[in-house]
C-alpha cells in the first residue's frame, strides 16, 4: 500500500514555473491513469511519490512493490510528441531505448521503467585515476548506429508530431527564430543578420555532403542516457529531438564532454562518432568538415527547444524561454570551430 507521508516537489530554477500539476482534476486524471498503467504489468505503487515540476514536463518518480521504480512524464503541448516516439522507438531500434509500460499519445504522457545507473552518475561515481574522456566514446558509436538505423523513418518520425529542422530549411529555421525572439539585443540581431548569408551557405555545404537527414536527439548530455551494464547505453528523454542533419547531435556531448574533460578529448570523440558514418563514400576529410558544420548549426537545435514549454510558463525561465533561445543563436558565431 502506497504511503501516506506528502509527495516532494523539486521546482529546481523555476520556483514559479506554471505546470498542469498545480490543477487537481488534471493531477488527479494522470495519477489515475498511471496507477491503471502500473495494475495492466502487474505493479503496485508503495511509498511516497517524488514530483519534478520543470516549465516543458512534470515527472513523476513511483515507488513500486519490489523496490523498483516507474516513472510518470507528462510533456508540454509542444513536447507532446516524445510519448508516440518513444513508444515507435521501442519498435525500431529495442535495446537502444526505453520500452513504456504505457503511452498516452494525445496527451504527451508515458509510463516509463528505470533506466538504472545514469551515464553521469557513472561518470562521477569513477576512481579520479579512472576518469577518461573515453568513456564518451562508445555512447557516441551507439547513438550514431540507431540515427543511421532511424534514417529510413524519418517521414515516418514527422508523422509523429516531431518536428522538422531539415538541413534545406534551416534557413527559414533561422529567420524564424531571430524574427521573433524578444530576447535579442539589437547588436545581436545585427550579428544574426549579418550572419545569415554565411548560414546559408553552411547548410548548403551540409546538404551537399549528402548524409540523410534522421532524428537528432538534440540535448544529448550525460544526463540522457543509461549505463545499465558495461559497454550498453540506454538513451531516453526526446523532449527536444528534431528530424534534422545528423551530426547535430554532436555538439551537446561534445560541450559537455570538453567541460568536463577539456578541449583535446574532441577529436577522439569526433572520430568514434564518425565512424558509423564511413563507407557510404564521403571520405574521413569530408565527414569531420561536415560535422565541423553541423557543430555550429546544432545550435538552432537547441535554439528551437526553449518554445515548447507549458502555456504560461515562459516567464520562469530567465524571464523568458527566448533568452535560452537567444543565447543559443549566439552560439552561431561566438563558439569556437571544432
Amino acid at each position: 500500500m502506497r504511503s501516506d507521508a506528502p509527495d516532494s516537489v523539486d521546482r529546481g530554477q523555476y520556483p514559479d514555473a506554471v505546470t498542469p500539476w498545480e490543477q487537481e482534476t488534471w493531477r488527479e486524471d494522470a495519477l489515475a491513469w498511471a496507477e491503471r498503467g502500473l495494475a495492466a504489468h502487474g505493479l503496485r505503487e508503495t511509498g511516497p511519490r517524488k514530483v519534478r515540476l520543470r516549465p516543458w514536463s512534470v515527472l513523476v518518480r513511483l515507488s513500486v512493490a519490489g523496490n523498483d521504480t516507474v516513472w510518470f512524464k507528462a510533456n508540454s503541448p509542444a513536447g507532446a510528441f516524445e510519448a508516440g516516439l518513444t513508444e515507435a522507438l521501442a519498435r525500431w531500434v529495442p535495446g537502444h531505448v526505453l520500452r513504456p509500460l504505457a503511452v498516452d499519445a494525445g496527451r504527451g504522457w508515458s509510463l516509463l521503467p528505470d533506466g538504472g545507473t545514469l551515464f553521469r552518475d557513472a561518470l562521477d561515481s569513477a576512481a579520479p585515476t579512472a576518469i577518461d574522456p573515453r568513456a564518451w566514446e562508445e555512447p557516441l558509436r551507439q547513438y550514431a548506429g540507431m540515427q543511421r538505423a532511424l534514417a529510413p523513418y524519418a517521414e515516418e518520425i514527422e508523422r509523429i508530431g516531431v518536428p522538422g529542422a531539415r538541413t534545406v530549411a534551416l534557413p527559414e529555421t533561422f529567420d524564424r527564430l531571430v524574427g521573433t525572439n524578444t530576447a535579442l539585443e539589437p547588436g545581436d540581431r545585427r550579428a544574426l543578420d549579418e550572419l545569415r548569408p554565411r548560414f546559408v551557405g553552411w547548410c548548403e555545404e551540409l546538404a551537399g555532403v549528402g548524409i540523410a537527414d534522421t532524428l537528432d536527439h538534440s540535448d544529448l548530455h550525460d544526463g540522457q542516457l543509461f549505463a545499465p551494464e558495461p559497454g550498453r547505453f540506454t538513451f531516453f528523454d526526446w523532449g527536444d529531438a528534431a528530424v534534422a542533419h545528423p551530426f547535430g547531435s554532436f555538439l551537446v556531448p561534445a560541450l559537455a564532454a570538453r567541460d568536463r574533460f577539456g578541449p583535446e578529448a574532441l577529436p577522439r570523440l569526433r572520430d568514434a562518432y564518425l565512424e558509423q558514418w564511413t563507407g557510404d563514400g564521403s571520405t574521413s576529410a569530408e565527414l569531420r568538415c561536415a560535422l565541423s558544420l553541423a557543430w555550429r548549426l546544432g545550435a538552432i537545435g537547441r535554439a528551437c527547444s526553449w518554445g515548447r514549454l507549458f502555456p504560461g510558463a515562459s516567464g520562469a525561465v530567465g524571464g523568458t524561454g527566448d533568452a535560452e533561445s537567444a543565447r543559443w543563436l549566439l552560439k552561431l558565431f561566438t563558439e569556437p570551430p571544432l
